[in-house]
């Protein structure tokens, strides 16, 4: 398995964000994360990632513990937040040479950074500063940069928010190229999107698993993604 997940809790003063929440993501898989705002899919991204530790749980990545092996999991995971940070004076090149740097490419260098710009479609802009690009493009630069180490697993926290309808299917397009290659995990609320990219979704709502199946079992009976995720997450009493 790429991610193993067991029973992970976190807890911010009283309130629960995630509930002892398990799932275990294969080798090659590409698995929608989904939710409503709040419900700890955040949260749960950046344990995986190492950005954030849990109350309680385990996890791991590639067979690489989150506690005992945390520079290990960093190396094979490839992560893009949800507010994308960038450092917008930069120019792209200027940034993906930096960031080259930080991962130790060395020889590599050149020729990883040229094979990810033609990768993530950003040659006629690799000249640009940063602050110059639309969302779209800036959401290609982040994609960039989480792949520029080459990670075995590619997290993505809502990576399609705020994108008009040509950016959307622009970036969902390049998702799924990426799924072909990588383990992908990444949130979204976009129904059509989850249907589009992946094998499999995983429902959370206030900090539990309600649903962890594949897309086509969890429309089974005629109803729509839409309506099985609405049916799930209706309930208002507080995961505390």
């Amino acid at each position: 398995m790429s991610i193993i997940a067991t029973d992970i809790t976190k807890i911010y003063g009283k309130q629960k964000a995630l509930d002892s929440v398990s799932l275990e993501i294969g080798a090659g898989e590409v698995v929608g994360l989904l939710g409503p705002n709040g419900a700890g899919k955040s949260t749960m991204m950046k344990i995986i990632s190492c950005f954030l530790p849990p109350t309680s749980g385990e996890a791991s990545v590639d067979g690489f513990d989150i506690f005992e092996q945390e520079i290990e999991v960093k190396r094979r995971v490839g992560y893009l937040p949800e507010n994308n940070p960038l450092y917008l004076e930069m120019y792209v090149r200027e940034y993906l040479s930096f960031l080259a740097g930080i991962h130790k490419l060395g020889r590599n260098k050149k020729s990883r950074i040229n094979e990810i710009i033609d990768i993530t479609g950003l040659g006629l802009e690799q000249n640009k500063k940063i602050g110059a690009l639309s969302k779209g493009y800036r959401q290609r630069v982040g994609l960039a940069q989480a792949l520029l180490h080459n990670p075995s697993v590619l997290i993505l926290d809502e990576p399609t928010s705020g994108l008009d309808p040509n950016q959307l299917l622009e970036i969902r397009s390049l998702i799924q190229e990426i799924g072909k290659e990588k383990t992908v995990l990444f949130s979204t609320h976009i129904m059509q999107e989850v249907e589009a990219i992946c094998d499999r979704a995983v429902i959370i709502h206030l900090g539990k698993v309600v649903a962890d199946d594949t897309i086509s079992s969890l429309k089974k009976g005629g109803k729509s993604l839409e309506e099985v995720f609405q049916s799930l997450t209706t309930t208002t009493n507080p995961a505390v």
